[in-house]
C-alpha cells in the first residue's frame, strides 16, 4: 500500500514536470524555426532572461497584487459564506437575494471596474473590491450548495436525538458542506488574483498588472510575459495554500 501511494505521489510529480518540459521545448523551438519577433511572442529562454535582468521589480510588483489578492480573498470568504448559510436556511432569503446575486455575477467586472475606481481611488482599497467581487460568488453558490446537499438521514438522525439548531448546524451541516466549501475557495482564491490584476489594469501605479501594461506599452515583449509568468505562479502558489488549509481542515478526506 505504501509502495502504491509513494509511486502515485512520484507520478503526480514527474507528469507534470514532464509536460511542462514538452510544451517549453514546442515553445522554444517553434520561436527558433520560424524567428518569430520577440514583441509578438518571445522564447521561453528570453523571459528567462528577463525574469534575471528584472527580478527585484518583479519581486517588488509581486507583493501589491498578492495583498490585493488575499485581502480580496479573505473578504469574499468573511461575507460570502454567511450570506450562504442564510441563503441556504431561509427560503425567503433565498427568493430575495438569489437574483441579486446572480444578476451583479452576470455584469462583467472589466464594466464596473472604472466606476470602482472612481468610488474608491487608485489605492489597494479598488483593487481590493474588485478582486472581491469576483471572488464572491464561487463562494456564496458552492456554499449554499454544500449545506443544501446535507444528506436527509444525517439530519433525521440529529432531530432524532434532540439537537438544537445551532447543534445540527455545526455538528451537521458545516461539516458536509465543507468540501462545497473548500471547491469554491480554490476557484475563488485563483479569481482572486483575476480581479486585482484587472482593478490594476484600469487603474494603478504598481502591481505586476500595472507592470505588464507598462511593458507592453515599451514593446518590452520578454518582460511582459515575465511578469504574466509570476502572475501565473502567484495564482498557483495561493491555490496550494488553500489545499494546504483543506488538509489541515478535512484530514478525512486524504486517507
Amino acid at each position: 500500500m505504501r509502495l502504491r501511494t509513494s509511486i502515485r505521489t512520484l507520478e503526480s510529480i514527474v507528469y507534470p514536470i514532464a509536460g511542462m518540459v514538452a510544451v517549453l521545448a514546442l515553445w522554444q523551438g517553434y520561436v527558433w524555426a520560424f524567428a518569430v519577433n520577440p514583441i509578438v511572442l518571445p522564447s521561453p529562454l528570453a523571459i528567462a532572461r528577463a525574469t534575471a535582468a528584472n527580478h527585484e521589480i518583479l519581486l517588488s510588483q509581486t507583493w501589491p497584487t498578492l495583498r490585493e489578492s488575499v485581502y480580496g480573498f479573505v473578504l469574499a470568504l468573511l461575507v460570502g459564506i454567511p450570506l450562504a448559510v442564510c441563503v441556504a436556511n431561509s427560503r425567503i432569503l433565498n427568493l430575495t437575494f438569489y437574483p441579486i446575486l446572480i444578476a451583479t455575477q452576470s455584469i462583467p467586472k472589466v464594466a464596473v471596474a472604472p466606476i470602482i475606481l472612481v468610488w474608491f481611488g487608485i489605492g489597494m482599497e479598488s483593487k481590493l473590491v474588485i478582486a472581491f467581487l469576483v471572488a464572491f460568488f464561487p463562494v456564496v453558490v458552492d456554499t449554499a450548495t454544500g449545506l443544501k446537499a446535507t444528506p436527509a438521514g444525517l439530519l433525521e438522525l440529529a432531530r432524532s436525538v434532540s439537537a438544537s439548531p445551532s447543534q445540527t448546524f455545526w455538528k451537521v451541516q458545516f461539516p458536509a458542506a465543507m468540501p462545497f466549501i473548500i471547491s469554491g475557495a480554490k476557484v475563488a482564491v485563483t479569481l482572486a488574483v483575476i480581479g486585482a490584476v484587472i482593478g490594476e489594469f484600469v487603474g494603478s501605479n504598481e502591481g505586476l498588472g500595472n507592470l505588464l501594461l507598462s511593458a507592453n506599452a515599451q514593446l518590452d515583449g520578454p518582460l511582459a510575459w515575465a511578469a504574466l509568468v509570476w502572475l501565473s505562479v502567484l495564482g498557483i502558489v495561493l491555490f496550494f495554500v488553500v489545499v494546504a488549509a483543506e488538509r489541515v481542515l478535512m484530514p478525512w478526506g486524504h486517507h
